[in-house]
């Protein structure tokens, strides 16, 4: 991508940051330092078939003070989470850090090590779990704990224990209720679309450096490796909950519908260690992701926080997390999560309000201020999450996407409304001419506006192109959010050099080999293309041999249902075959021949598969985001 410096508003408002913010405070440098006993060199990871899934190494620039190409306050993060190596949260509980997205934890227990949350990937978990045992020795996994739901806790499971030890009993797997069914659905039912928007959200396709990708603010990035699971042998369904793993003592703390659906915080009371999973870290967290999710509850999310002070803090000596460092010291632990507690609080209730008192999520995002004792703790900067698309969130979440102006009740889609608007405001050559009058006045935000009806209007347009990515550039050299800077700078590559796709995808052979048939069901009727399907009518049985279930899927209206009450009338064709061969169907495989390999047996009118296979359609893995579709 073209590389252009900073503009002179751009460098006067990050030069006020590095006299306004409190750069002096170090404590969280002392804290991701301590307990440092040796890095993986080089912070490289490689697949099996010499593909870099990992390069930490990529983020060596981050050192002295921030070009003007970076929010100063995000280059602070990124140095920290740039850190990497092997560290001692206390004796008996190490951290990797470094070494994806999140961290992975490591209790030592009677006979083996308990690992908590594997990281995204399988290469990624192996070489955290080797950079241990190179320093503590190579004690045996005996358990692995999933703190929650989302894939870069527990992808790389089959990186640190096998489907045979698990199998055997050798290796316990615990994780929250609910973990497999939110595991598995977040992945699959809207997995392409995230998937697309995920590669912005993580700079997927941005070159590393002072102006390009610098990191998310929650962890550097993604790696790219391969992604696993393995269901739970043990669901933890109580708060005060207790088990004995190899030796250690834990108790357990429900926290559903949080930073996850299925989520849980739990206390080693030997240690007098906290694990707070993902609901407590070190900047602001998403009430609903930039990639696309659920809105997140943040008052259910502030509330389950108040528990675990109340639970555990007044005794706890250290607290950790899946992602971050630690925190150290029952009274900096309390401090801390308090904090934590009054933000997601806050926003919630001052939201809340707002929105009663008339304004829309837009005009809250502008006129919410946080207090001055939460503005000031650096663990709750917008790193990650931020308090301008939180609030909006928590709006969505309460009133949904209309804002009770009857203006906005049948607007025209984005082409056609560009297309008039372009028109009233005097063509596109007028409006490039009056953008650049306002880009040089630094009003980013509106020449963002203006000039995305021009791209839209006119894909080709090549001024237009030019100066709106020179605009998303230099808002992404402003942004204290890691995901806004890869979102502004994925956009202006995009416009410069094309599409880049989806360069990591999750939809792994493991995640849809966890699909129950009934969410496999629903996997297949997200992919039928409803007016193509209008006039089609069609019945299948699907009888699973191995477990004694049985299933009729019916195709009418446009719509595939299913049922597995039992039916006397004959369907269309029937489908015989253990369980274990689901996948095949997950991946829309539904001919003849693909169905005989996985060892189904079909009976009927095959004519019928043929039939229900022309209606299925393949997600867009490279869908326009900054352009229109008919660019």
């Amino acid at each position: 991508m073209t590389s252009r410096p900073a503009t002179g508003f751009i460098s006067e408002q990050q030069e006020a940051l590095r006299h306004t913010l409190p750069f002096a405070d170090t404590q969280d440098f002392e804290d991701a330092d301590r307990g440092f006993i040796g890095s993986r060199e080089p912070g490289v990871v490689h697949s099996e078939d010499g593909t870099v899934v990992w390069d930490n190494d990529s983020y060596d620039f981050l050192q002295g003070e921030a070009p003007d190409t970076v929010n100063p306050s995000l280059w602070r993060q990124a140095t920290l989470v740039a850190k990497q190596g092997l560290y001692e949260v206390v004796e008996g509980i190490y951290q990797v850090r470094g070494f994806d997205l999140s961290n992975i934890t490591f209790i030592e227990g009677d006979t083996g090590i308990i690992v908590i949350d594997p990281l995204i990937s399988t290469e990624t978990a192996a070489a955290a779990l080797a950079l241990y045992r190179e320093h503590r020795g190579d004690r045996p996994v005996t358990a692995v704990i999933h703190t929650h739901s989302h894939i870069d806790h527990f992808g790389g499971v089959k990186g640190v224990t096998s489907q045979e030890d698990v199998d055997a009993g050798r290796v316990q797997v615990i994780a929250p209720e609910g973990f497999v069914e939110h595991a598995v659905s977040e992945n699959v039912y809207a997995g392409t679309a995230m998937g697309r928007r995920s590669g912005y959200m993580y700079g997927a396709a941005l070159a590393r450096g002072p102006r390009g990708a610098v990191g998310a603010g929650l962890g550097q990035t993604t790696s790219t490796g391969t992604v696993t699971l393995i269901a739970p042998t043990l669901e933890i369904t109580t708060t005060g909950q207790e088990e004995v793993v190899d030796g250690v003592r834990i108790i357990f703390q429900m926290a559903p519908g949080t930073e996850a659906p299925s989520e849980m915080h739990f206390y080693f009371p030997d240690h007098k260690a906290l694990c707070m999973a993902e609901n407590a870290t070190h900047n602001q967290h998403n009430l609903l992701t930039l990639r696309g999710a659920l809105v997140r509850d943040p008052h259910v999310w502030s509330q389950y926080l108040t528990e675990a002070i109340d639970l555990f803090a007044g005794e706890a000596e250290v607290a950790f997390a899946s992602h971050h460092w630690p925190t150290w010291g029952t009274d900096r632990i309390v401090a801390y999560l308090e904090t934590q507690r009054d933000l997601y609080g806050y926003l919630h209730d001052q939201t809340l309000r707002m929105l009663n008192s008339g304004l829309v999520g837009s005009e809250i995002a502008e006129q919410m201020e946080l207090p001055p004792a939460l503005e000031n703790a650096w663990h709750t900067h917008g790193y990650y999450g931020s308090v301008s698309h939180n609030v909006k969130a928590i709006y969505q979440r309460y009133m949904g996407w209309f804002d009770g102006n009857p203006a906005h009740l049948w607007q025209h889609p984005p082409v056609e409304a560009a297309t008039r608007y372009v028109e009233f405001m005097g063509g596109a050559d007028a409006v490039v001419e009056k953008a650049r009058a306002s880009f040089d006045a630094g009003d980013l935000r509106w020449v963002a506006e203006v000039l995305g009806h021009v791209i839209f209007a006119e894909p080709t347009h090549s001024a237009a192109r030019d100066l709106l990515a020179e605009t998303y550039q230099q808002l992404g050299y402003g942004s204290e959010n890691g995901t806004w800077r890869n979102f502004y700078l994925s956009g202006a590559t995009e416009l410069r050099e094309g599409r880049f796709g989806t360069p990591t995808t999750t939809a792994a052979p493991d995640l849809k080999a966890n699909l129950s048939p009934q969410m496999l069901f629903d996997a297949l009727a997200v992919r039928v293309n409803g007016p193509r399907a209008w006039h089609e009518r069609l019945t299948v049985d699907v009888r699973f041999t191995d477990v004694d279930e049985s299933y009729r899927l019916r195709l009418a209206n446009g719509v595939l249902t299913h049922t597995a009450a039992a039916r006397s009338d004959a369907a269309d064709v029937t489908l015989a075959g253990p369980r274990h061969a689901l996948p095949v169907l997950a991946e829309g495989h539904v001919d003849a021949e693909s169905l005989a390999a996985a060892g189904i047996e079909l009976t009927g009118d095959s004519g019928v598969l043929e039939r229900l296979g022309a209606v299925l359609d393949e997600g867009d893995t490279n869908f326009a985001i900054v352009t229109a579709d008919n660019e």
